[in-house]
């Protein structure tokens, strides 16, 4: 008939009350006729005390030291307020005095990780001749690595960032649509994609839901999103590259002008920013302790730059390129850089790309050839998001496309879903992890994937 109740709810509002807590056994320490445990629930913990006395017996101390780390015990026990902040724990200001323990799952003795190690900044780690833990055994062993208080943070957040995405754009009025992944042509006509067998013939994993959110477009939705996997069969063994990745994707029909769309793409990752600073606090605060950034830093409305005016600051800083040349990622980077010195924000829109170095299906400018409707969206010097406006006349799009040397046949379903009437229309798509890696700072995407997939990872 009790309720267990949350480690993060154990405050010195709750003293002197009974409760039963439910954790994981994080460290322990036998000394003399007492056993210190601190027990872990996600990224919050608690020290729990086992003394003997009228609750406690030698041989319970004795159980309680020999518990090995990260089994799940229940804890019967009274909320004490302790004398002295309790360094280690999250609730420094309560301890648990135990009265009984159960054991409900065994851990082995031996981890293959040791939790403090995995959470130990590796600046710290040097100095002190302290073991952190690299990225191949964490992804080796994640579910251990996902129990430290730093993944915990990391993905609870993640998971903020899809809530936040779908209340903003449902209320701006918005449909959440969900688009197939096994499609029956590269979604972009491109050669990265991922050939699996399909009864009798080939099919390919879906490299965007592109396709399919413009058809919805043209199907009369108006404003659609959709959150799910994409595949890309690129050989990039890079910090920011899955073949496996989450994204969250728009495509929204406008009226007179794409900005429409560009302004109500910035607008919602701003509303992003802003829920993250307001909910979760906590989880910034848990990542930054073991891997220190500067917060995140935007503006509204958000900064938008030509691309002309990007090539110009480059230039400036002695980097020579052409005006029709794609932009590089070590100068992506350092155009972030400039843009955070000159304008204070670590979050900018590049308009007006070289069409030359944009994809079939983009709109060429009306009043320039050489350039065209595109943007993409950038978060500390790294693009996050590509977009533009589509081409929605099916005999343009043809043009392009065999500009480009794209087989017809490959893409004639695309080009078909235009001809009985499509509003123009723009979108983009951005990356989960990515936009998660960025935001709080990290170096790696994989530590922003649950459980990653690049060229060399399979598993778990």
């Amino acid at each position: 008939d009790r309720v267990l109740v949350r480690i993060k709810d154990l405050t010195v509002e709750k003293a002197d009350e009974e409760v039963w807590v439910r954790g994981r056994i994080h460290t322990s320490r036998a000394k003399g006729k007492q056993c210190f445990l601190v027990l872990r629930q996600q990224q919050f913990n608690i020290q729990a005390l086992v003394a003997v006395g009228q609750h406690a017996s030698k041989q319970m101390v004795k159980f309680a030291a020999n518990i090995t780390k990260e089994s799940i015990v229940d804890v019967e026990g009274v909320v004490r307020k302790a004398y002295q902040k309790i360094g280690g724990c999250t609730q420094q200001d309560v301890e648990l005095h135990v009265q009984r323990i159960y054991v409900i799952s065994s851990a082995e003795p031996r981890l293959p990780l040791q939790l403090d190690d995995a959470v130990r900044p590796e600046v710290e780690g040097e100095e002190d001749g302290r073991a952190t833990v690299n990225q191949d055994t964490r992804l080796d062993n994640r579910i251990i690595d996902l129990r430290t208080s730093t993944s915990q943070a990391i993905f609870c957040l993640q998971s903020g960032i899809c809530q936040l995405f779908r209340e903003t754009l449902i209320r701006k009025g918005f449909v959440e649509i969900q688009t197939p992944k096994i499609i029956s042509a590269a979604s972009e006509g491109g050669a990265n994609v991922f050939t699996v067998s399909y009864f009798k013939t080939s099919a390919y994993l879906a490299q965007s839901p592109q396709l399919y959110k413009q058809m919805c477009i043209c199907a009369d939705f108006e404003k659609v999103f959709c959150v799910g996997p994409v595949f890309r069969a690129e050989d990039s063994n890079t910090h920011r590259h899955l073949t496996e990745f989450v994204g969250l994707d728009i495509e929204m029909a406008f009226n007179y002008h794409y900005h429409e769309v560009v302004d109500e793409i910035a607008d919602t990752l701003v509303q992003i920013f802003k829920g993250l600073q307001e909910r979760f606090q906590t989880e910034i605060q848990t990542v930054s302790k073991q891997f220190p950034c500067e917060p995140f830093k935007f503006l509204e409305p958000t900064l938008r730059l030509e691309y002309r005016e990007g090539v110009a600051m480059l230039r400036e800083a002695g980097v020579e390129m052409g005006d029709e040349e794609d932009l590089s990622t070590p100068n992506e980077k350092l155009l972030g850089r400039l843009v955070k010195e000159k304008y204070d924000t670590d979050f900018y829109i590049l308009d007006k790309y070289p069409l030359a170095v944009r994809p079939f299906y983009t709109m060429p400018d009306p009043a320039n050839p050489k350039i065209s409707n595109s943007y993409d969206m950038f978060m500390r010097g790294e693009e996050i998001l590509s977009g533009a406006q589509r081409i929605h006349d099916p005999q343009l799009l043809t043009e392009r496309a065999k500009h480009h040397g794209i087989d017809l046949e490959k893409i004639k379903a695309y080009i078909d879903s235009f001809r009985f009437g499509a509003p123009p229309h723009a979108g983009g798509g951005i990356g989960l992890e990515r936009v998660t890696m960025l935001y709080l700072g990290l170096h790696n995407v994989r530590q922003t994937s649950m459980f990653p997939r690049d060229p060399k990872r399979l598993t778990p």
